[in-house]
């Protein structure tokens, strides 16, 4: 009778692994979650830490543009590794993000450009990743003011 509990249990634990979700914790017309609790199972991407591509034109003091012009050239690199591993921007759980203060703005961060990058992928979605935005000294080029790290998670594939 055991041997035949057994293997019920195991197959129903593999079922609901399948139909596993992540578990935003959101509050209203929130930017983050507070937290992402993802179930055990699932299937992890964890993206390095991007940096801007360089903008045809700008000038030599800031060859990657603005923060918001470096948001948004990181996450639609972002975006496409994640398509190409099978995984949607919804699936982010955690984004870490570094910035570097900003010359034009007294040398503290540009929140609020990073913000204006940042909602043109995020803010329509639903879930949003738990994140951490920090101000660090330089990054491995002079101009860059940004560079963002993604982990995502999603239900194992069937």
């Amino acid at each position: 009778m055991h041997k035949a509990i057994l293997p019920a249990v195991l197959l129903a634990l593999a079922a609901g692994a399948a139909q596993a979700q992540n578990v935003h914790v959101n509050p209203s017309n929130a930017f983050i979650s507070s937290a992402v609790k993802v179930p055990a199972g699932s299937e992890m991407l964890y993206v390095s830490g991007i940096t801007p591509d360089p903008v045809a034109g700008a000038p030599a003091a800031t060859p990657f543009g603005d923060t918001k012009t470096q948001v948004i050239s990181i996450l639609t690199k972002i975006q496409g590794i994640m398509k190409a591993q099978g995984y949607e921007l919804s699936d982010s759980v955690m984004m870490r993000v570094l910035l570097v203060g900003d010359p034009a703005k007294g040398g503290g961060m540009d929140f609020a450009g990073m913000m204006e990058g940042y909602n043109q992928f995020y803010g329509p979605l639903k879930n949003k990743p738990a994140r951490i935005t920090s101000q660090v000294a330089a990054l491995v080029r002079p101009g860059m003011y940004a560079e963002i790290e993604v982990q995502a998670a999603k239900a194992p594939a069937k």
